[in-house]
């Protein structure tokens, strides 16, 4: 399971950079930033640290236009995938695109028969919201399981992301739902590091190695 970064902060992604295989983000997480570069700036500077993936979001409401903003994302860097709202105009968007070689990603996905007919249209990801779905008393999780069952059975091409990550447990069962991306926020990301029994543990091994230094005298 590849690993996005759902952030447009440039310190938090380069801190993650070894690890990550690709960037998602959206017009509120890039409205967060106050670093004074335009959109098509901050996403080349995110390209300079990421390889991988980079989801920008179109903002238009009918297909021509969505189909026009996308060239224009794309046109950025070869590492941008266009983000695409679940809907008619968004599909119809999608399947020109896709017969373009333009990379899309179908956002706000709610449902099993939402993820398919995004990859019928030729999506190059599906966004589950997962949060979302769990915030509503839905299980975000079974929905992501589903469409991993009909993507296996029918041999389809575009890659499910688990998405609205709210904790370290949704990445634990994406990876056993056989979700392909899982797209996590850097605090969440930041929680699967840590145990308290490894922090026990280096702090045992700390303190008795500084108690063995003591004892021959050698400042090791």
């Amino acid at each position: 399971m590849k690993i996005f970064l759902d952030t447009a902060n440039i310190k938090e992604i380069s801190q993650y950079a070894y690890i990550i295989d690709g960037v998602t983000t959206n017009p509120t997480l890039m409205a967060q930033e106050k670093t004074g570069y335009q959109v098509h700036d901050h996403i080349l500077e995110i390209a300079k640290i990421v390889h991988g993936p980079i989801s920008v979001e179109a903002m238009s409401h009918t297909a021509p236009e969505i189909v026009i903003e996308a060239e224009e994302l794309a046109a950025i860097s070869s590492n941008v995938v266009v983000k695409i709202p679940m809907n008619e105009a968004g599909l119809q968007a999608a399947k020109v695109l896709s017969d373009r070689g333009i990379k899309t990603n179908i956002t706000l996905i709610f449902s099993a028969n939402q993820a398919y007919l995004a990859a019928k249209a030729g999506a190059t990801y599906a966004s589950i919201f997962v949060g979302r779905l769990d915030d509503i008393g839905h299980d975000g999780m079974q929905v992501v399981s589903d469409s991993m069952e009909i993507f296996r059975q029918h041999k389809l091409e575009t890659e499910l992301i688990t998405a609205s990550v709210r904790h370290p447990l949704h990445a634990i069962n994406a990876a056993k739902a056989g979700s392909h991306v899982i797209t996590i926020p850097p605090k969440v990301l930041s929680l699967m590091f840590r145990h308290n029994l490894t922090d026990v543990g280096l702090k045992k091994f700390s303190d008795d190695w500084a108690q063995l230094a003591k004892k021959q005298g050698t400042g090791l």
